[in-house]
């Protein structure tokens, strides 16, 4: 179904229930006509306009906790996938992958990056410029 929020499958139903025909009703939603006919239709069988179960893997995280996840990671910029993965337990309390850490990032526009390891050049390495450059 097309993004009808709940509160519209609602609004729509009480135009369809006002009486206005299913080829009125749509253009005023936005919406196309099968649309609004299968949430009629949905109503009938199961009296709710609420969306029935997908399938497909439950997600191992709460919003809860990805909120969490990013607000680490923003916080500590140079925390790793794994590391926040070694720290974070899922529902079940069960450990969840690095991967798992990267999609959460992922979705809020995040990356995670490992620590830079070697040396960490200053402005005076910079100023000198390379060996090339002090040789000619």
């Amino acid at each position: 179904m097309p993004s009808l929020s709940e509160v519209d499958r609602h609004r729509a139903l009480g135009l369809l229930q006002a009486g206005l025909p299913i080829s009125e009703d749509s253009p005023r939603m936005d919406v196309n006509m099968t649309t609004i006919f299968r949430l009629r239709q949905r109503v009938h069988e199961t009296d709710t306009v609420s969306d029935r179960p997908r399938t497909g893997r439950p997600r191992c995280t709460t919003q809860r906790q990805d909120r969490l996840l990013v607000r680490n990671h923003m916080n500590k910029r140079i925390l790793s996938a794994s590391a926040s993965s070694r720290q974070t337990r899922g529902r079940n309390n069960q450990l969840i992958s690095a991967n798992t850490v990267r999609r959460r990032l992922s979705t809020s526009g995040l990356r995670a990056r490992r620590p830079y390891i070697g040396l960490i050049l200053t402005q005076r390495h910079r100023n000198q410029g390379t060996l090339w450059d002090r040789i000619q």
